[in-house]
């Protein structure tokens, strides 16, 4: 009993104490206030901690979310940027082959089919394509067939709708197939005349025979067809001369040429239709 009236006053003592006007705090009210706020930290950090873990998982998964739209955002522009980037080559591409026509229309009077490679043998005794044009485009066995590099070969075969070409890359004398092309050089059409008869697939060069030793063929010229083969034209581009060599018996002259056409990446060529046999 005295024990708790002893623990009354003291409890009334402090409560004086903390009720009364003072600067600062008493050393109980401190001790207890550290207790307190000890307490609430034990508490409230593990709580806090918590909370913030799943926040972060939050928005991990918000940043995964995000990433994927940009990822699929990306990917969507790369296909566009082909697209765009196949558009414009194709449209370039086919305004070349347009200015291309039209020149030949304009300046040799030749009016010019464009035909689609439909399929390429590579094989190399049988080197040929097929187009998608016949004799439903008034197309003939002999044609010239040119791209706009310079002439890719003629038609050797034609059906309704398709044609065979054969390439001058398929050029050998040895061959009962095989059609010489009669050629000359730019700007010396009245001094030089020749035969383009073979391709040489070692170097790559189409070989002119038939030069006369007088010719003043030179290098770097650029060889033609001459157009005096009935129904094959002249002013096809056919190469630039590499190198000159006297023939095997010493009474010509050969020329090694360097052909105009790339015989790869098929995708468009021309058919020359001369003027009397336009459809």
């Amino acid at each position: 009993m005295f024990i708790l009236l002893v623990g009354i006053i003291i409890f009334i003592a402090l409560m004086g104490f903390t009720v009364g006007s003072r600067a600062g705090l008493s050393l109980p009210e401190k001790f207890t206030k550290d207790m307190v706020g000890f307490v609430q930290q034990v508490f409230y950090k593990p709580t806090s901690y918590v909370a913030g873990f799943f926040e972060d998982i939050a928005n991990l998964k918000s940043l995964q979310e995000e990433n994927e739209i940009l990822k699929t955002s990306v990917a969507q522009y790369k296909q566009e940027a082909v697209r765009y980037g196949n558009l414009a080559e194709t449209n370039q591409r086919l305004q070349e082959n347009l200015d291309f026509t039209e020149e030949q229309k304009n300046r040799h009077n030749y009016k010019l089919r464009t035909a689609q490679v439909i399929s390429v043998n590579s094989d190399p005794n049988n080197r040929v394509l097929n187009i998608d044009i016949g004799e439903n485009a008034g197309l003939k066995v002999g044609m010239a067939v040119t791209t706009l590099d310079g002439l890719a070969g003629t038609i050797s075969h034609v059906s309704n709708f398709t044609s065979t070409v054969t390439l001058l890359t398929a050029l050998d004398p040895s061959s009962s197939d095989a059609n010489a092309i009669a050629a000359t050089v730019v700007g010396k059409e009245n001094d030089t005349f020749g035969m383009i008869e073979k391709y040489n697939p070692q170097t790559g060069y189409l070989e002119m025979t038939k030069i006369s030793e007088n010719s003043k063929i030179a290098k770097e010229d650029v060889v033609m067809s001459s157009g005096i083969i009935e129904g094959f034209p002249k002013y096809m581009i056919i190469g630039t001369v590499k190198e000159i060599k006297e023939s095997e018996f010493g009474l010509a002259q050969v020329a090694y040429i360097v052909p105009a056409a790339n015989f790869t990446d098929w995708k468009e060529v021309f058919v020359v239709i001369p003027p009397e046999v336009t459809p």
